[in-house]
């Protein structure tokens, strides 16, 4: 019988594209990781087609005898139950074989974070730099824009910097955000984010380049717009010149700042889990460790016990 693996791939990841919206980062590593596991398959008298549970654990421990994290297990395996979960709905396997596969454990490290002291600091420097005329005071006020629009909304940077120019046209306090998948959510500005966009798109509409581009931060990249490293880099700029860590400051970190600001400030999990983007709470999950100290804090404050324990001391 022919070995029809490489076709269902194919099948699989044409799929992902057509109905998921998946990336093509995304579809480029599904499809390494389903080809390395076809050629690991292959020396052992098997297919991905016809593989059994036992050749899937086999496939998983000799990537754990290869030196790969726990990280990087898991997200084969993930790959893995993608593509039979595939399989089985189009009627191409009777079976789910990862169904009864562990995912490796691995240790979820803290997601590093700013202070709210930090981020007040930050954005005060940002604001004092952009009201400095000269000829450089648009790409300062374009960086302040960056700024409030990512603390206020916690946005992916490569959400943040493809931000299309009609935004400037939206009334309200809310964002549309085109995310992961191409799936649309709602965030909300602050007033500070607000009076930032105007300042920024003022002085962007009347710079003749710049005027005419369908990105709000157009760039003479590639893309046409800022690339997010550009936005790394001068950010890192910044916190030096604020006197802060550079090593502990990037656009991701202030997605970190965001979420862990607000839960520890009493905003529910699943809210902050909506204006992340993520499509899992697990993943939201990481920023528990603010959750526990709030919690703590709070029977401390509020318990009887406690306030007796304080009195008695």
């Amino acid at each position: 019988m022919a070995d029809l693996s490489r076709a269902h791939i194919e099948a699989f990841l044409e799929m992902m594209s057509a109905e998921r919206g998946a990336a093509m980062n995304t579809l480029s590593s599904y499809e390494r990781d389903l080809e390395d596991m076809h050629s690991f398959l292959a020396t052992h008298k098997s297919t991905p087609s016809s593989a059994q549970s036992a050749d899937l654990s086999a496939y998983l421990s000799h990537l754990g005898k290869q030196g790969f994290a726990a990280s990087s297990q898991a997200r084969r395996l993930s790959a893995m139950r993608q593509f039979y979960k595939f399989l089985y709905a189009e009627g191409l396997r009777t079976d789910d074989p990862t169904s009864i596969l562990d995912a490796p454990k691995k240790g979820r490290p803290l997601p590093k974070i700013m202070t709210e002291a930090d981020v007040t600091r930050l954005l005060s420097l940002a604001m004092k730099e952009a009201a400095q005329p000269g000829p450089d005071q648009i790409s300062r006020a374009r960086m302040l824009a960056l700024l409030e629009l990512l603390y206020a909304t916690g946005m992916r940077v490569s959400e943040l910097v493809s931000l299309p120019a009609k935004v400037l046209d939206q009334e309200g306090r809310f964002l549309m955000v085109r995310g992961k998948g191409n799936k649309e959510r709602l965030v909300p500005l602050s007033r500070s984010a607000i009076a930032a966009m105007k300042v920024y798109g003022e002085m962007r509409s009347s710079r003749e380049k710049d005027a005419d581009s369908i990105w709000l931060f157009p760039s003479s990249s590639k893309e046409g717009y800022l690339p997010r490293q550009v936005f790394a880099r001068d950010l890192k700029g910044l916190a030096a010149r604020a006197g802060l860590k550079t090593a502990a400051i990037s656009p991701h970190v202030m997605r970190h700042a965001f979420a862990s600001h607000l839960l520890a400030n009493g905003a529910d999990l699943r809210v902050v889990q909506e204006l992340l983007g993520h499509s899992d709470i697990s993943t939201t999950q990481i920023y528990t460790h603010v959750l526990e100290e709030r919690l703590r804090q709070t029977v401390q404050t509020h318990h009887p016990l406690a306030k007796q324990a304080k009195n008695r001391d």
